[in-house]
């Protein structure tokens, strides 16, 4: 069992070390107290990510980012009731409190229920003809280029079934033969593939369509050149807590001005600043859909995922985005490549 101990926390601790509290101790929450345990607050991996939006830096102190109101439950209350709560507030985790306000306990969805196995269908696009990556991509489609010892999607896969997702549709275009010959049913993983077939390039929304019936689920997009340790649940977690038709996974991106920028008003000079960093959030390839998002898509046309964000937006449906503060690499060049050999037996092993 977990040891919940290893979440508590003083208020004046920085978010970097709350982040790996939180990821140390694998119970998706820190809890913040005082000298004497009493519980002053809570923080969650999306709390930390909403902070980091909203421009925190990891020094700053939690208490930037800390719910002061968090769902509770007394001493000795009965699971039947800590789940009912649990359920209520669509929250996973509830501090254990006693008369006092102290903390003696965490209570966990997962510790009431079984280990979670999520329905939804993910969507892995494989269907890209990776020329950047030539003479790799020449024979082999770049799903299928091993980093690490395993195919890229290889990775992808195991990934998501860690995490409880097993259901997938692997859309293909280029070699796509290869593609289904290695991974063919899924039984090998213990998960189940079907394949969407692209007769001509369809974009990263538009294969989608091809999609055999409507979902009763959201569904997990991703692109199959994308090596990652987002936390799918996690992500999950934070589409259905902000209620968003569609969730862009997003990631910081510095870019510093290399000259010394200057601000002028007319012939004045109002400021000068050297070398300036400019912070940007880029698109990340991974996306969450609400079924009725899938509506928007056409069908048999060459639909890309930003012109469907665009689409929800103009219509004021609700979106969110999810900052990655985990390793991300998009392997879209040689140097892209090469970074992930390099890397991959500290990340993944």
């Amino acid at each position: 069992m977990k040891d919940w101990r290893k979440t508590l926390i003083g208020a004046e601790t920085t978010l970097r070390e709350t982040i790996r509290v939180i990821d140390s101790g694998a119970l998706r929450i820190a809890l913040v107290v005082d000298a004497d345990q009493r519980l002053l607050g809570t923080v969650s991996d999306g709390d930390i990510r909403r902070g980091i939006l909203r421009g925190c830096s990891l020094e700053d102190s939690v208490q930037q980012v800390l719910n002061r109101t968090p769902t509770v439950a007394a001493q000795n209350e009965a699971k039947d009731q800590i789940l009912a709560l649990m359920r209520l507030k669509q929250v996973y985790q509830i501090p254990v409190i006693d008369g006092a306000g102290r903390v003696v306990g965490l209570e966990i969805v997962e510790r009431i229920l079984e280990t979670p196995q999520y329905d939804n269908c993910v969507v892995l696009m494989a269907g890209g003809l990776g020329s950047r990556l030539k003479p790799l991509t020449d024979d082999t489609p770049k799903p299928l280029l091993k980093v690490g010892g395993k195919p890229i999607l290889e990775t992808i896969l195991e990934n998501f079934i860690h995490y409880g997702f097993t259901n997938f549709r692997i859309s293909v275009n280029y070699k796509g033969e290869l593609i289904e010959d290695y991974f063919g049913d899924g039984a090998r993983w213990g998960a189940h593939i079907e394949y969407l077939r692209e007769d001509k390039k369809l974009g990263t929304a538009g294969a989608l369509g091809l999609l055999p019936e409507r979902p009763s689920l959201p569904v997990l997009v991703m692109n199959g050149d994308v090596l990652t340790k987002v936390n799918f649940q996690q992500l999950l977690e934070f589409h259905r807590e902000h209620r968003a038709l569609a969730t862009m996974c997003v990631r910081e991106y510095d870019f510093q001005v290399p000259y010394g920028v200057v601000t002028v008003d007319n012939h004045r000079i109002l400021n000068i600043e050297e070398k300036p960093v400019q912070r940007f959030f880029v698109n990340a390839g991974i996306y969450v859909l609400e079924p009725e998002a899938l509506d928007l898509i056409p069908k048999d046309t060459f639909f890309d995922m930003p012109t469907l964000f665009e689409k929800v937006v103009s219509q004021q449906k609700e979106t969110a985005v999810f900052p990655i503060r985990e390793y991300w690499l998009d392997i879209g060049r040689m140097d892209d490549f090469q970074r992930a050999e390099g890397e991959f037996g500290k990340v993944f092993e």
